[in-house]
């Protein structure tokens, strides 16, 4: 079941302060030229969530439909995490270990001196693999089916340093940690995180990948210049790729959920997917495990196990005005998420605004939602 909805006040929330977030979307989404074309604020707390207030268009031409209450968002990077989730499902049942080597499941995976990367290593952005393979952009124009960018992202990757020894964002280590799902599994890594996260969360519109869908439900979202129409993000070829690392599709009712359950300590409702100690483990620093990894990165670029951690004072901050306890993700077609467990909230930010453009917006949105928490 979705989440309940109440009115600010209900669960602690200030109206007015509120207002000021809501006040700042419509202004970015009024009008033909708009900077932002559309998008949805959903704030929750206690278990239960305020209304989501949509803004805007449902894509980014002039002419395009009012913004609907059902539509359905590409998440982009923000389906990292959920893929990180199923991961932990396994090393919860014993057929995965993070402290192993990741050469220890997939063998191919030593090439390139990569033997002693470890399978944490690919949950913390510490693995030294690259975001996206050097021919990601050849592939997509190819329409390259995903089994082709698993088998390139394990034998043909080039580590950029040490696995443990720094930091660099890497869209590849969570392409791997989804062929370790398959193998694991013997499943599909879409067939796997239906049946094992979405489905027992009752999750009915949230897909990695668009299959399954109401087409006329899904958002288009302003795409790079280098995107082409056949396969850039608005494209059927991406949006059924399903691609682990950004291609999962999702709305506030339903990610809702998703945050009470890490509020809720892996459970939500009758649905336990996750122990307790488990989700400290995914939401709290790791990079503290490494002791061959600088001091500043640990500190200034906090990361659980699939989950950004707040980093007040940096760039990447989710937040300026709460804390470190506070984690999330961000995505590349607009997003920023996170949940604040001292408070027992979340924010849910999904706009069709490419994030690149002007990343400021949503630090704004953020912020201005964090101030109504009372």
């Amino acid at each position: 079941m979705p989440l309940l909805i109440a009115l600010p006040e209900e669960i602690g929330l200030d109206p007015r302060r509120l207002e000021h977030a809501y006040d700042l979307l419509d202004q970015w989404t009024t009008g033909p030229d708009a900077p932002v074309p559309g998008g949805v604020i959903a704030v929750g707390r206690h278990g239960k969530l305020v209304e989501p207030r949509y803004f805007g268009r449902q894509g980014p031409e002039k002419d395009a439909p009012p913004l609907s209450r059902d539509a359905i968002f590409l998440m982009a990077s923000i389906t990292k995490p959920v893929v990180y989730m199923g991961a932990m499902i396994l090393v919860e049942r014993g057929l995965l270990n993070l402290s192993d080597p990741v050469a220890r499941y997939l063998p191919d995976f030593a090439a390139h001196h990569k033997d002693a990367t470890l399978v944490q290593h690919l949950f913390t952005h510490t693995s030294g693999l690259p975001d996206m393979l050097p021919n990601d952009k050849e592939l997509r124009a190819a329409h390259a089916p995903l089994a082709t960018f698993i088998s390139a992202a394990i034998r043909d990757t080039v580590p950029l340093f040490l696995a443990g020894t720094n930091w660099s964002y890497q869209s590849m280590g969570t392409l791997v940690v989804a062929e370790l799902i398959q193998k694991l599994s013997g499943r599909t890594i879409h067939d796997f995180v239906q049946r094992e996260i979405l489905d027992p969360l009752g999750l009915r519109s949230t897909r990695l990948g668009s299959k399954g869908l109401p087409p006329q439900r899904l958002v288009r979202v302003q795409t790079p210049d280098w995107h082409g129409p056949d396969f850039g993000w608005n494209s059927s070829y991406w949006r059924e790729l399903g691609a682990p690392w950004g291609s999962m599709f999702s709305t506030p009712d339903d990610f809702a959920v998703i945050c009470q359950l890490l509020l809720g300590g892996g459970k939500f409702g009758d649905v336990r997917l996750l122990a307790p100690a488990t989700v400290g483990q995914m939401t709290t620093n790791r990079l503290d495990d490494y002791p061959d990894l600088p001091e500043p990165i640990r500190r200034t670029q906090p990361w659980g196990l699939g989950w950004k951690l707040n980093a007040p004072g940096t760039p990447g901050a989710l937040c300026d005005v709460l804390g470190r306890q506070v984690f999330g993700h961000t995505g590349s077609t607009g997003n920023l998420m996170w949940v604040d467990p001292a408070t027992q909230g979340f924010c849910l930010l999904f706009t069709l605004a490419e994030r690149v453009r002007a990343p400021w917006r949503l630090a704004h949105l953020s912020n201005a939602v964090a101030s109504a928490f009372m």
